[in-house]
């Protein structure tokens, strides 16, 4: 997308200032609020504020509110958007600078998959009776079921498969199926299920979301069941998906709506507050996916605002 000269060049004003070169490298990994990128640069909170509002302003990156946090990220469109998402591939790795921003920015995505693999690992057999708390697993799966069709599928992948509810359901119509999670406690309860169900032909893999084990265009069907929320990039997760999937394939998409619960955040391990519609569609498009069909499905009555929305995609590979 190009720009006007005047765009560009308040772009450049924008950038071009040390912290706000390293502001870029470090938001070129994903996205962060101010008390963590406080952390890595180790300067004050009001001055870190004052660059992050100048850069926002000039459309070199995007601010929005999710409860009580505010997070920042490279803009992902306009003119501004691309400068801010090529300065960081101009910089050299070998920067001592941005070594140490880097080490620290590490540091904090490693605490993040810490504190959410010590939930995990503790909530993993009563999982289900956890995600019960919003509109019933029930109505959720009978609702998937419709929109994903009965099949067959040559190779069905669930991405981020914990308990392997999902395989449950899907695994019959598909003739081959994988379910892949980074919580060991997760797949040996998959696992268990599995066998109970005396699904052979289905199986729980220890995997990377970021980085699946399959080659390109092997799956016709992908399921992602409340994952998205959990993650620290969920565009990523949805282009290496993209990556596996094969063309007419289809990838059937399970989430929250937007809310405001901040507990499931601090005793739950969410990284974010819902997903919204827009934001689904723009990970999409950048995947090479288009959204087929989109459902919410309300909470039950008498929830008022603690009541959970759940939004369900059906998105398509061309």
């Amino acid at each position: 997308m190009k720009g006007s000269m005047n765009e560009i060049l308040n772009a450049l004003r924008a950038a071009g200032e040390a912290t706000r070169i390293r502001l870029l490298f470090i938001l070129s990994h994903g996205e962060f609020n101010v008390t963590e990128l406080t952390r890595i640069l180790d300067q004050s909170q009001p001055r870190i504020s004052r660059h992050l509002k100048l850069m926002t302003e000039a459309g070199l990156l995007e601010r929005y509110k999710e409860g009580s946090w505010v997070l920042f990220r490279a803009h992902e469109e306009g003119a501004a958007g691309r400068l801010a998402r090529e300065i960081p591939r101009l910089l050299s790795p070998d920067d001592d600078v941005l070594a140490a921003d880097a080490e620290k920015l590490r540091a904090i995505l490693d605490e993040r998959a810490g504190k959410a693999a010590r939930y995990f690992a503790g909530v993993a057999a009563d999982w289900d009776k956890i995600r019960s708390l919003h509109v019933s697993e029930a109505r959720v799966e009978e609702a998937m079921r419709e929109m994903a069709g009965e099949g067959p599928w040559r190779f069905m992948l669930d991405a981020g498969t914990g308990t392997g509810r999902l395989l449950e359901i899907f695994a019959p119509y598909a003739g081959h199926a994988v379910g892949v999670d980074s919580s060991r406690e997760m797949l040996a309860v998959a696992r268990a299920r599995l066998e109970a169900a005396g699904l052979k032909h289905a199986q729980a893999r220890a995997g990377d979301v970021y980085d699946l084990p399959f080659e390109d265009g092997q799956a016709d069907f992908v399921t992602m069941h409340q994952v998205l929320h959990f993650l620290d990039d969920p565009g990523a997760a949805l282009a290496e998906i993209s990556r596996v999937m094969a063309p007419g394939g289809r990838l059937l998409l399970a989430d929250f709506a937007p809310h405001e619960l901040e507990f499931l955040r601090e005793e739950h391990a969410h990284r974010r507050l819902g997903i919204a519609r827009d934001a689904m569609n723009r990970w999409l498009r950048k995947a090479g996916l288009r959204e087929a069909r989109h459902v919410y499905l309300e909470p039950p009555a008498g929830r008022g605002a603690q009541g959970l929305t759940v939004s369900l995609w059906l998105a398509e590979k061309d």
